[in-house]
């Protein structure tokens, strides 16, 4: 395996980003990471190739929707990266708020069939806390299940688990009332600056 590489998931790099996080189907309406980064109304709305479209507005956006893993030049991962404030996570009821702080939320992680248990989703953890930090995230956060170890669905292991969160070097901030795949989610946090 080639050295890891986390790229910003740029319009120039939509094709790897659809790869990664596209249906199989055109027509398909599911995915494309939306589910968690607009509003329930227009997340029900966008049916099939609209989803992608609108995906493909936020890469050529600032601020990239994410940030992609490569092993030489395959895309192999994706990690959904953005401030709280502009995700329907800032008036969850179910995943608390910390503090005031404009703290930046990784909520997804998705590792290409065929390179999991490489260490990719790591790699991809440490991608999106760095692209955060560079675009001045005081802190970042994740909502992760705390499965104590046990196995984990990969149609929702998505949301990463504690122990991830923990090697990344994230801590315990709070506890939820949310719950993916019958086990409870947490607030995992990293500091990256002083608030």
């Amino acid at each position: 395996m080639a050295e890891l590489s986390i790229h910003p998931a740029t319009h120039a790099r939509f094709d790897d980003l659809s790869l990664v996080i596209g249906p199989k189907r055109a027509d398909a309406s599911v995915c494309w990471c939306l589910s968690h980064r607009i509003d329930a109304k227009t997340n029900l709305a966008l049916r099939g190739p609209e989803r992608g479209a609108h995906m493909e507005a936020l890469t050529r956006e600032r601020v990239a929707p994410g940030v992609l893993a490569y092993d030489g030049d395959e895309v192999v991962g994706w990690a959904a990266v953005a401030p709280r404030a502009g995700l329907p996570f800032e008036r969850s009821t179910r995943i608390p708020h910390v503090d005031d702080q404009p703290v930046w939320s990784i909520w997804c992680i998705r590792v290409r069939p065929g390179h999991r248990g490489e260490g990719v989703s790591h790699a991809l953890l440490a991608g999106a806390v760095d692209y955060a930090a560079s675009k001045g995230a005081p802190a970042v956060e994740g909502y992760p299940v705390d499965n104590a170890g046990e196995r984990v669905d990969l149609t929702m292991a998505y949301v990463g688990t504690r122990r991830l969160f923990e090697r990344a070097g994230f801590t315990l901030a709070a506890t939820t009332d949310a719950v993916s795949g019958g086990f409870p989610r947490v607030v995992m946090r990293k500091q990256l600056a002083t608030g």
